[in-house]
């Protein structure tokens, strides 16, 4: 939306985020800005609602007054029914996970991708693209690939545990990319992969608070690969730290995390985030979290 209103009133659906750190960066750099900027989290969970209901909070939304909404787990995919004009990128990914309501319609963006690609670019400038390996091929793989691949990555080895799901996703991303080769792997391969291979990007939950561990063996890290991780809480996961310990550069997650909420800034009002000042802020939220726990 280009047109300046007075107020923004914009909305997270999703399953458990009422933690979510997105609001408060939204209204952090809202307020900057000078703009009278609302970020409501709408959580599926203590609403008793399932994942289906998102087209009727859509209308509600846009019943109430609302610029747009977010859309997180499980309505990504769900949400494309009930949208009048998807972007091309969010239709060759088959995920939504911004949607504008302007002039009642509803427009569905994914910046999950650009998010990354944003991340990728400004974490990681000038990093060798030739050949990348990525572990994991889920809802995030399957953007953080298509980011990938959109900035040049000639190579992609997709790893992921459900051998299926990794053919699929390889096979989907190979005709969008027709100039790159990308093929699905196991991880059994990746003693044979690792050194073949320019950067490592993970995007499975292993690392989280609640999934501690890292998702290979970190022997098999070189000080000269590039290393990028999705998970941010915590900011420094193991795998983060062990390929710092090694000299790898290295992209935590809360890149990606930045990168996404200041496109979804941008698309809801408009304006210019500045990433920068945004990483501050999320910093400074991740680690107030940290001492609290």
């Amino acid at each position: 939306m280009s047109n300046r209103t007075e107020s923004y009133l914009v909305g997270l659906v999703g399953d458990g985020v009422m933690p979510s750190l997105t609001p408060p960066m939204h209204e952090r750099e809202g307020d900057v800005q000078g703009l009278r900027y609302l970020y409501r989290p709408i959580d599926l969970v203590e609403l008793g609602l399932p994942g289906k209901s998102v087209g009727e909070l859509l209308r509600s939304a846009r019943n109430l007054g609302f610029n747009g909404l977010n859309i997180t787990h499980p309505c990504k995919q769900l949400v494309l029914q009930h949208l009048d004009e998807v972007t091309p990128d969010a239709l060759r990914l088959g995920a939504v996970n911004t949607v504008v309501i302007d002039d009642g319609r509803f427009i569905g963006h994914n910046t999950d991708f650009s998010g990354f690609a944003a991340a990728l670019s400004s974490g990681l400038p000038g990093a060798k693209l030739d050949r990348v390996v990525q572990l994991g091929a889920g809802g995030a793989g399957s953007a953080v690939a298509y980011a990938l691949l959109t900035a040049g990555v000639r190579h992609l080895d997709l790893v992921d545990m459900d051998a299926a799901r990794s053919a699929a996703r390889a096979a989907e991303l190979a005709g969008f990319f027709p100039d790159s080769t990308v093929v699905a792997r196991t991880t059994a391969e990746l003693p044979q992969l690792m050194p073949l291979a320019d950067g490592l990007v993970h995007c499975t939950p292993v690392g989280m608070a609640a999934h501690p561990g890292v998702p290979l063996d970190l022997e098999l890290l070189e000080g000269r690969h590039w290393v990028a991780d999705i998970v941010y809480r915590p900011i420094d996961t193991e795998l983060v730290r062990g390929a710092r310990a090694k000299g790898c550069e290295v992209l935590d997650g809360g890149r990606m995390a930045v990168g996404q909420a200041a496109d979804a800034f941008r698309i809801f009002t408009g304006l210019e985030p500045d990433p920068d000042r945004m990483r501050s802020h999320f910093l400074e939220l991740v680690a107030a979290e940290e001492v609290a726990a």
